[in-house]
């Protein structure tokens, strides 16, 4: 028996966070799967997944744990728990990748809060999980990418890796012993499912403005709309910054570029209240630090 696993699992389930055994030096579940279910003990009524089978039982986890050194897995949902998935880069030497813990600082102070302090832990590839108590009344599920590029978050139907289990390239360890916070509001608001809006062609609203202001605005926007899916907000931020200095020099109206990034960034998944967030911090930033036309 490994002892440290079972005092991890016995650790977050003193918390009341229910768990379940993940294969050892893995993230994969350790339980079966459908097909090879013989519908026998607690699956006599029907098959019974890991969400599902997840327990905060005490005497349970000892009898799971003493057999095999089993890594600990967290079952989001039945916890009352979102948790934050803050991703590092698989590949390094792309200097373009975003790191999910540098996109969710510039996501906070777009809307003007602090990164929020609560219950932290490390990942074994360097990434980090940020835990927060769910909000009553609201059912929300895992989502890969909305809040920010390289931010992805697990709820109803996903789970985390417990502090203490091991993996082959390092192990989760705690960098913040604390009670997990409530969700604040406004990180919220962007986890709710976004109305679907079909894309369209991108059309500029008719404007007495510079024919290249208007001619770079459509390039950049062309640009957001078909964005990679890990580069989205990067991409809209760089975009609104080029095309700020038109709006600086008189030469576009600020609400045309406003409109037409929000539309090319929510036509590419992005939420509407990132995309606000994202284009008027890079407008603000390309105003204040735009020269002269005649220096530019």
């Amino acid at each position: 028996m490994n002892n440290s696993l079972l005092d991890a699992a016995l650790t977050a389930a003193d918390r009341g966070w229910h768990v379940f055994p993940l294969r050892p030096g893995t993230k994969r579940p350790a339980l079966h799967g459908e097909k090879a279910c013989t519908r026998t003990g607690q699956c006599a009524s029907g098959h019974r997944k890991w969400e599902q089978r997840a327990t905060t039982d005490p005497d349970r986890i000892r009898a799971a744990w003493s057999r095999t050194p089993f890594n600990v897995g967290i079952a989001t949902g039945p916890s009352g728990l979102i948790v934050i998935d803050l991703d590092v880069p698989k590949d390094h030497s792309n200097a373009d990748a975003p790191y999910g813990a540098a996109t969710f600082a510039a996501l906070c102070e777009r809307a003007g809060h602090t990164v929020p302090s609560t219950y932290d832990t490390r990942t074994a590839s360097g990434g980090r999980h940020l835990y927060f108590n769910a909000p009553s009344g609201v059912r929300l599920g895992n989502t890969a990418g909305t809040v920010a590029d390289a931010v992805d978050t697990r709820a109803w139907g996903g789970y985390v890796v417990a502090a203490g289990s091991i993996l082959h390239e390092g192990s989760y360890t705690v960098v913040s012993d604390v009670a997990a916070a409530v969700l604040p509001d406004w990180l919220g608001d962007l986890l709710l499912p976004a109305v679907s809006r079909p894309a369209a062609p991108l059309r500029l609203p008719a404007v007495n403005g510079n024919r290249a202001a208007l001619a770079a605005l459509e390039a950049e926007c062309h640009l957001v709309a078909t964005a990679p899916d890990g580069l989205r907000n990067t991409i809209l931020n760089r975009c609104a910054f080029k095309v700020g200095r038109f709006v600086a020099w008189g030469d576009l109206p600020r609400h045309v570029a406003e409109e037409a990034f929000q539309a090319a960034g929510e036509s590419r998944g992005l939420t509407a209240a990132e995309c606000r967030a994202t284009i008027r911090s890079a407008l603000d930033s390309s105003i204040r630090k735009a020269h002269p036309r005649d220096a530019a």
